[in-house]
């Protein structure tokens, strides 16, 4: 089985990262709601594999975590 991946860009709407800015297919527009995989890939970047359950479409996104400075 082959496998196609695209890299997408994402930016979370507002500052709680959880149950909000989840990625939908960009084929057929199904809501996805976890990561197949994820990786750390250099300082402060994760990047997440999703494949879609509806078509089988693949597609990893990246995201740049921000330091927290403890007072």
């Amino acid at each position: 089985m082959s496998a196609v991946a695209e890299v997408l860009s994402t930016v979370a709407p507002d500052s709680n990262p959880r149950g909000s800015g989840l990625p939908t297919c960009p084929v057929c527009a199904d809501s996805m709601v976890a990561a197949e995989a994820s990786a750390y890939l250099t300082d402060n970047v994760i990047s997440y594999l999703w494949t879609c359950d509806t078509c089988g479409y693949g597609f990893v996104t990246k995201h740049a975590l921000k330091r927290f400075a403890c007072n």
